[in-house]
């Protein structure tokens, strides 16, 4: 029932919401009568802020359009390579027809980031993909809103959620030979449990995990979110925070954690800093300070943009993860596709360098939980660990911020470099060196014998002198990343893709 009195005190607070837009506009606009009347800035300002607060927020995009490697502006294309019912794997193609651009974008790693699915949208993590793109092909997990999934679709539980990860890396091994995985937060968990599984099966586990401000073993440094877990039993869970999706959405009936709670949840544990930030913005409207207000328009666009958590996912993460600590008491057991149980054990885990980090001042993941992966993949060799704590940083601040692009991101792109072997490398680009257009397909596998990758590599070495015979040119121009709408396509019939 209060999902739907959510919903019904949403549509009545939306005309309002707009008229508050209007009216700023009326008082701010030059060519406005009212923007002459005494504080008139005063008004639309506060009007402005009475819109931003009761606006619906709806999914961001990543609205990355292009990126820098090595000086060069390559064209960056969006594109689903695999849906599933609850989570697609989207891929940042990048398209160049500089000959020596194209040549080291070949050659570099493949990361798939594992994006959380813990109330915000995979976008929260632009910043991070953003940063990547410069010198990786990157794939990332963009989990969608359950009340957007019908009932038709399934459930989806935590053992769901691992084995959407092991498929989405074994897609990638499929077709490039080997990738890295980069996980933030929340799927640092089943990330380890995913390749644990593999690696027990005797699969190949991804060259290198990167786990970043991940609870691995919640019972250190415990913070407001594991004291809440730990205080409250799996029943209150169930009973107080669990819905149905109101019938005006196409996962009508489907029993969800609702976004708006999670969102209530996220402001309770800084309300303060909050309404600062709030006020902070209506005076620099009222200065005129544009640039302020458009870095908390953008950081509240994404902050309040959140989605909704299948029930069954939500309940046996908490249990799992916050509750009974399966993972660091070797007592997961996950439900493969086809059935089968299979039990969690990180300790069989080898060949996979590690990568932890966590940031000094993280209020969500506190100290030692990230760094508490070290103590279960035993068989990773010591040469193949590192471990990160990020001064100053927060939780935010270690995948997003100056702290990620200064501090963070060149040893996360330095650590990936460090495990990625040349036959990966080699591997990879002999998938991708016959295409010539963005719609070519990938014409030789991973697989591929050395006969297959010398004709890849003349293929390529043909395509490279053909762009630049034809004077190939930089790609920078009328690309911005802030243009809204759908991404680039067939624009650039002689771009190469990586």
């Amino acid at each position: 029932m209060l999902y739907q009195l959510y919903e019904m005190q949403r549509a009545m607070v939306e005309p309002f919401a707009d008229f508050a837009l209007a009216a700023s506009k009326l008082y701010s606009t030059p060519h406005s009568a009212l923007s002459q009347v005494p504080m008139a800035q005063r008004l639309a300002a506060g009007f402005n802020l009475v819109y931003r607060l009761g606006k619906d927020y709806e999914k961001p995009e990543f609205n990355l359009h292009s990126v820098d490697v090595d000086g060069v502006d390559v064209t960056i294309r969006e594109r689903v390579e695999i849906d599933k019912p609850f989570c697609e794997l989207r891929r940042f193609k990048r398209f160049s027809d500089d000959p020596a651009t194209l040549q080291a974008m070949l050659s570099q790693p493949v990361v798939l980031i594992v994006a959380p699915l813990s109330g915000h949208y995979a976008t929260l993590l632009r910043d991070t993909v953003q940063s990547m793109l410069g010198g990786h092909k990157v794939y990332i997990t963009d989990w969608k809103n359950a009340r957007t999934v019908p009932l038709s679709e399934g459930e989806f539980h935590l053992d769901d959620y691992v084995n959407y990860v092991q498929e989405f890396i074994r897609y990638l091994q499929e077709r490039y030979g080997q990738c890295h995985v980069v996980s933030v937060c929340q799927p640092t968990v089943p990330v380890l449990a995913a390749v644990s599984l593999m690696a027990s099966r005797g699969e190949t586990p991804p060259l290198s995990m990167t786990m970043m401000g991940g609870p691995i073993d919640a019972r250190r440094s415990p913070t407001a979110v594991n004291n809440l877990a730990e205080t409250r039993s799996y029943e209150w869970f169930e009973n107080n925070v669990i819905y149905e999706v109101p019938p005006n959405y196409p996962g009508a009936g489907r029993r969800v954690y609702p976004g708006f709670l999670q969102y209530s949840g996220f402001v309770a544990m800084n309300p303060d800093r909050h309404a600062k930030s709030h006020y902070d913005y209506f005076k620099d409207l009222i200065k005129g300070d544009d640039a302020s207000a458009e870095h908390h328009r953008k950081f509240y666009d994404e902050y309040n943009a959140v989605l909704d958590m299948d029930a069954d996912y939500y309940l046996e993460t908490i249990a799992t993860v916050f509750q009974e600590y399966k993972l660091v008491h070797g007592t997961w057991d996950v439900r493969s596709p086809e059935g089968k149980i299979e039990r969690v054990r990180p300790q069989d885990i080898r060949g996979a360098a590690l990568f932890t980090i966590e940031g000094e001042l993280d209020d969500i993941s506190g100290a030692g939980q990230t760094r508490a992966a070290h103590d279960l993949c035993t068989g990773i060799d010591a040469d193949q660990r590192k471990h990160l704590e990020v001064q100053g940083a927060g939780h935010y601040g270690i995948f997003s911020g100056r702290r990620w692009r200064e501090v963070v991101y060149p040893q996360v792109r330095d650590f990936i470099l460090a495990h990625q072997p040349d036959s990966a490398t080699a591997a990879s680009a002999a998938g991708h060196a016959p295409s010539v257009s963005e719609d070519a397909a990938d014409a030789v596998a991973p697989a591929a014998t050395h006969a297959d990758k010398t004709a890849a590599a003349n293929a390529l070495d043909s395509a490279t002198s053909h762009a630049a015979a034809h004077g190939a040119h930089r790609t920078a121009k009328g690309h911005h990343h802030g243009n809204a709408g759908a991404p680039e396509t067939g624009r650039h019939p002689r771009k190469i893709k990586t």
